[in-house]
């Protein structure tokens, strides 16, 4: 699942995470994206310490077999962590997906732990890439997911999308007990903290918060390429 900052990612790896037969992996390309742009995030060094920094390592490991003989492999993937040199032919050996979520909302979010975002930070270009990529190689439209659309109707969200993937949905999906997991990046005492007090997808609420002022070339880049990819928005089932 290619992601932005701020889309309920991590909400999203709860839900998989929760079936039975699902492992789940947080964000494999994080230490590789911070070793290589020299990026200041909060916890970098932990980061860094914390997982491989060799693309094609963590590649090779993320296209191989499912951990813990689970039928169902979940990746979270933040899409600005695949950077211009690393290759995309292992794109191939998986089934992808996209977690949008609109500009505004994201980016008033966003400037909490990023004050002065750029429009690759979003991971929208990198979204918009990958999902043009996809459609020319396999003639297939992967499923896009946008965070409004599950926050307002989790169910059928999920449904849709499982069907999209083509696996049973679990009604565990819905709902799970709150806390860290050991699955966690070591980043998550830094950006977890609402969705470790979880125990499902919170009703939406849209944010009324402006967009600073600074950030407007920002989110009109942003908006031209969320238009792009909202186009092909999956509709929650039934």
């Amino acid at each position: 699942m290619w992601s932005g900052p701020r889309n309920v990612s991590t909400a999203m790896m709860r839900a998989w995470e929760n079936r039975t037969d699902t492992f789940v992996t947080d964000e494999p390309f994080y230490a590789h994206y911070l070793h290589e742009t020299g990026i200041v995030h909060p916890g970098r060094d932990e980061v860094i310490q914390s997982q491989s920094t060799d693309w094609q390592q963590v590649a090779a490991w993320i296209t191989g077999s499912v951990p813990n003989a689970r039928g169902i492999w979940y990746q979270k993937h933040m899409a600005h962590h695949l950077l211009p040199h690393m290759g995309r032919e292992w794109l191939g050996n998986l089934s992808h997906g996209f977690l949008i979520r609109e500009p505004r909302e994201m980016l008033t979010s966003l400037v909490h732990n990023l004050p002065e975002p750029t429009v690759a930070d979003t991971g929208l270009p990198q979204q918009v890439e990958l999902l043009e990529l996809l459609i020319a190689a396999t003639g297939q439209i992967p499923p896009v997911v946008d965070a409004r659309d599950v926050l307002e109707n989790p169910a059928g969200m999920l449904q849709a999308l499982c069907a999209a993937f083509g696996v049973p949905f679990e009604e565990r999906m819905l709902a799970w007990p709150p806390g860290r997991r050991e699955t966690d990046g070591v980043w998550a005492p830094h950006w977890y903290a609402a969705v470790e007090l979880s125990t499902g997808f919170h009703s939406y609420r849209p944010k009324p918060d402006p967009v600073p002022p600074a950030l407007g070339p920002v989110l009109a880049e942003c908006e031209v390429l969320y238009a792009r990819l909202s186009a092909y928005r999956l509709a929650p089932a039934g």
